[in-house]
């Protein structure tokens, strides 16, 4: 007994230890990455738990005070939206404390960039508390999270224009005496038509079988195929200061988004022909979406978190004042002193954890909904299907909007 005890006691210390050096190992440079891998860490705990606490949670009275015990995909649902809802008020309650942090001797700067035992701490016990709450609340966190993951995947689109914008601009502002930028556009572009319309005529084969009435699918990709003419038409007008990367670009990320949205469509779904024959899936699979889905996420929130075109950090604007030459070592210490802007803004980062939360909740569970032998996947389902596809319009939507709105208000700077 006294053996086990100290094995026990040995084997605290030695994780605390751990922990307590990887938590020192956290610099001012990686706490962006630290606070990526706390994100993940989340989703794995989702992942995990959606598979295992349900018997748990059945056991636990304020959660199954139902007459009828409800199905397991309820308590695996519930399991997700719990956590989830931890892991957004942790990241809400950041970007609450750090409003209005405009340089480096802040004194919340040390906060957002140390105090990393704290955070897990805190972390790790708002998630616990997550699950004595009522199921009330966790039903007002689902639905308002279906709304939160809508901005998500709205700031998803905005940073893809963002980066194709910047991309065709940086290149094409070049000097013209590099002729090989013109070929490396132009070749560019040609890989990313080409892609798109090979990639098309594979969603017709795969989502347009023969003998089922497919013909949302067939609107679905028609459609999209529209967008993609319609881009080329709009870019090369002669008015339009648009260019034939950006919406090549743009052309083959929808293209990918109708894919993303057949691919969703329930397993038994006649015309989901790419997944008809499979009646399970393996571990394998479950396991590479889930990947996917967290490195997806990941990306997203901490590019978005940390772009300085999204929203520009919260830094004093110059002054004007001439500078004056520094007349002794005092003076020289004074200007080293000096705080140094943000180079982003700490709350906007923390906000976009708090909606990539949400999204990623809404994934796991199949936006809150079980189809059938579909609601063991992982973001499978029609509501997954129908938030694809608005997400691919929305995209096109903006793009086009980016296109004609300085001609529209030539006076506004966009």
């Amino acid at each position: 007994m006294w053996a086990a005890s100290c094995l026990a006691s040995c084997c605290a210390a030695c994780a605390c230890d751990a922990c307590r050096t990887v938590v020192s190992g956290i610099s001012r440079r990686s706490a962006r990455i630290a606070y990526c891998g706390l994100f993940a860490l989340s989703l794995i705990v989702s992942g995990i738990l959606r598979e295992v606490a349900a018997p748990l949670m059945e056991k636990l009275p304020w959660i199954n005070h139902f007459h009828k015990t409800p199905d397991r995909e309820w308590f695996e649902t519930d399991a997700v939206l719990r956590v989830s809802l931890g892991n957004f008020l942790f990241f809400t309650i950041l970007a609450v404390l750090m409003t209005g942090v405009k340089n480096q001797k802040d004194p919340r700067d040390s906060l957002h960039h140390g105090g990393w035992m704290m955070k897990i701490i805190s972390w790790c016990l708002l998630v616990i508390l997550m699950f004595f709450l009522p199921n009330e609340i966790i039903s007002f966190y689902e639905t308002i999270s279906k709304f939160g993951s809508g901005l998500f995947l709205l700031v998803q689109v905005m940073l893809l224009l963002d980066f194709v914008h910047g991309w065709n601009d940086k290149w094409v502002g070049y000097d013209e005496q590099f002729w090989q930028v013109y070929v490396a556009l132009f070749v560019v572009s040609l890989v990313c038509y080409l892609a798109t319309f090979v990639f098309s005529g594979f969603l017709f084969h795969w989502f347009t079988p023969s003998g089922q009435d497919c013909g949302l699918n067939t609107f679905f990709i028609v459609m999209t195929l529209i967008l993609v003419f319609v881009f080329a038409m709009v870019a090369l007008h002669p008015a339009v200061s648009g260019s034939v990367l950006p919406a090549s670009v743009i052309s083959f990320y929808c293209i990918y988004l109708c894919y993303s949205a057949l691919a969703s469509e329930p397993r038994e779904y006649g015309c989901n022909a790419l997944h008809k024959n499979s009646k399970s899936v393996s571990t394998g699979t479950l396991t590479v979406g889930l990947l996917t889905t967290i490195l997806s996420v990941v990306y997203s929130a901490v590019r978005a978190g940390s772009s300085t075109t999204l929203l520009s950090p919260p830094s004093s604007p110059r002054t004007g004042k001439p500078l004056l030459p520094l007349d002794n070592k005092t003076d020289e210490k004074e200007e080293k002193d000096k705080a140094k802007p943000v180079t982003y803004s700490y709350s906007f980062f923390h906000i976009i954890f708090s909606l990539a939360s949400m999204y990623s909740a809404m994934l796991l569970t199949g936006w809150s909904t079980s189809v059938g032998e579909s609601g063991k996947l992982v973001d499978v389902g029609w509501p997954s299907v129908w938030v694809r596809i608005v997400t691919g319009w929305a995209t096109a939507a903006l793009y086009l909007w980016s296109l004609v709105a300085p001609i529209m208000f030539p006076e506004r700077e966009f």
